[in-house]
């Protein structure tokens, strides 16, 4: 394994680009039929959850159970230029009775790869090839399994909910938003 495609290397954390899922309910089975969706969909490499040692990991099932035990649950993806790298998923358990999946790719990898995601005339972070990737991803978890809204970007997690957004998508996008209506994802 590469130190660049490494999850033990706390150097190759830090800021990432992400996939937000809203699931929708807060649910275990829901969650763990949507972690599985997404682990298989993005094709990710090995499951790894942090143990009692810090920077330590250990394999474990890519279950709920083990991402709640290990606060995140780690692997390998393939970028869309054929660099294996690292990503790591979190979960939000919400109080409000839905529960976000966040997978997140760090940017220090994306600037190994080479792959843009700001500049300097944007007030924001975006990357085209990044977007059209995650959201390939979300769609293709979507169709596996249903989730209330998804939304892609630089740092982004809990930057709106399906509530916030009330079926409809925002005029101004400073992150990319997948929002199903009628069972199809717009």
């Amino acid at each position: 394994m590469s130190d660049s495609a490494s999850f033990r290397y706390e150097s190759n954390w830090g800021g990432c680009y992400e996939l937000s899922i809203e699931v929708g309910t807060s649910g275990d089975a829901e969650l763990q039929t949507l972690l599985s969706a997404l682990w298989s969909v993005a094709d990710m490499l090995g499951c790894f959850g942090r143990c009692d040692r810090e920077h330590e990991y250990t394999e474990v099932p890519c279950t709920v159970a083990s991402l709640s035990q290990s606060g995140q649950l780690v692997g390998q993806i393939r970028l869309p230029t054929g660099r294996l790298t690292v990503s790591g998923c979190t979960a939000v358990r919400g109080g409000d009775g839905s529960d976000w999946l966040d997978l997140s790719i760090p940017t220090s990898e994306l600037d190994e790869a080479g792959i843009e995601y700001h500049a300097d005339d944007q007030p924001f972070f975006r990357s085209a090839v990044l977007d059209d990737w995650l959201a390939g991803i979300a769609s293709a978890t979507f169709q596996q399994a249903s989730f209330s809204l998804a939304i892609v970007g630089w740092m982004i997690s809990g930057g709106a909910d399906a509530a916030m957004l009330a079926g409809e998508l925002p005029q101004e996008r400073a992150m990319g938003y997948l929002l199903p209506r009628d069972g199809v994802l717009h």
